[in-house]
């Protein structure tokens, strides 16, 4: 590549360290904002301002912990790896000043702050992060590990040229995820949508109390959970295996079959409907034979009478109407929760085994596209994150045209 040389990144820039400051210096609003890891949204490699931390105006802020135009914004500490390493653009001048768990990286006059940037969000620097990963101390990331990070760097008239073909081209793509993300929503909410169509809670249903419809209405585990996990046991069904009416068992959480023993009450029987209790409530599914035996964390466990189909009442606890009935007995205004005594209380409609079979006939058929729709979008979506990541290699390769990112 004519004119191109390599460099290391501690060569093309400058590493500050964030600024420092006790608990005791936080308050509510002042002059002096902070940005922090969260304000670096991992999806979109963005800076994210909706919550800034505030220290006392009485705190001396130096300028070099402050963040400045045209530098990149690094999560240099975090408790979750996937955030470590994670940049965004600093896009203006913004008076603000950068925490300690942060770093800036500030690109000397040769070097274009968006062409790094670009750089610093490809595939190439994350396995760079990845290779660190087996280091002793995998939360923490030190300039002097990622300074001799190679950086291909051709002459800065063509470091912009890359980075407007890259602009027009991501922007582009950032259209078509938006449209394709709100496509997937869409075909996800088409069987909830559809038993609004199928009259679920018109016709000849009656209401009755789901108390008088149950022979067991129980919460599942209730209590600590972290010394009850065993390598391999008896498997543990948590809130976050149940999602619009499938029960998807991940194979990580086993208890030993004592501790089930002792929770009896909480065993589940082919046919129960798990109903999330705390979080993402109103969701629930229907226990398949395989987890028969099993126990749950944490959720309502419920046994239907014969007059009651569990796949039917799992259809409407996901249904709109179901969403709404459980929407309107929650409690808890900063994690949403269901008790057992409200959801014993709610009046649900019932019509005949006969048309609750019916219903859930048409019902399957709806999920069924619903899940072939939603895994085109998915697949939709994996490919634009692919061409992001080959628009890039080929731009720090030396092989991007306009022509060719604008056909891409």
């Amino acid at each position: 590549m004519r004119g191109w040389e390599t460099k290391a990144l501690g060569e093309v820039a400058n590493f500050g360290r964030g600024l420092t400051y006790s608990k005791a210096d936080e308050v509510s609003h002042s002059r002096n904002g902070v940005l922090r890891a969260n304000n670096i949204d991992l999806a979109t490699k963005s800076l994210d301002l909706a919550d800034i931390r505030y220290i006392a105006d009485s705190v001396e802020i130096p300028h070099s912990k402050k963040v400045r135009k045209g530098s990149l914004l690094i999560c240099t500490a975090s408790g979750s790896r996937s955030h470590l390493g994670k940049v965004a653009l600093i896009d203006a001048d913004y008076d603000l000043a950068f925490g300690g768990f942060m770093g800036l990286i500030t690109v000397r006059p040769d070097v274009d702050g968006r062409f790094l940037y670009y750089l610093l969000t490809s595939e190439r620097f994350q396995e760079k992060l990845d290779s660190l990963a087996t280091g002793t101390n995998i939360n923490n990331l030190k300039f002097k590990d990622i300074a001799d990070f190679p950086i291909p760097l051709p002459p800065l008239e063509e470091q912009r040229r890359i980075v407007a073909v890259l602009d027009e081209a991501f922007a582009a793509i950032a259209t078509a995820t938006a449209n394709a993300e709100k496509n997937l929503v869409s075909a996800r909410d088409l069987p909830s949508a559809a038993l609004t169509q199928f009259g679920l809670a018109g016709g000849n249903a009656e209401l009755h109390r789901l108390g008088d419809l149950v022979t067991r209405l129980t919460n599942g585990y209730v209590g600590p959970t972290r010394n009850i996990y065993v390598d391999e046991g008896v498997p543990y069904l948590l809130a976050r295996h149940v999602r619009d009416d499938v029960l998807t068992f991940d194979g990580r959480t086993h208890i030993s079959p004592e501790f089930n023993a002792a929770n009896k009450k909480s065993i589940l029987v082919t046919g129960d409907v798990l109903l999330v209790q705390s979080g993402h409530i109103g969701h629930s599914a229907v226990v398949p034979p395989e987890h028969a035996g099993h126990n749950c964390h944490a959720m309502i466990v419920i046994t239907p009478k014969p007059r009651l189909l569990g796949e039917y009442l799992s259809a409407y606890f996901n249904s709109i109407q179901g969403r709404d009935a459980t929407t309107r007995i929650r409690s808890g205004s900063t994690v949403p929760h269901l008790t057992c005594r409200e959801v014993r209380e709610l009046m649900i409609p019932v019509p005949s085994l006969e048309a609750q079979g019916a219903l859930l006939e048409k019902y399957k058929a709806v999920q069924f596209s619903s899940k072939a729709l939603a895994d085109v979008y998915m697949r939709k979506l994996a490919a634009l994150s692919e061409l992001k990541q080959s628009l890039l290699h080929r731009a720090f390769s030396g092989e991007l045209t306009e022509r060719e990112a604008l056909a891409a």
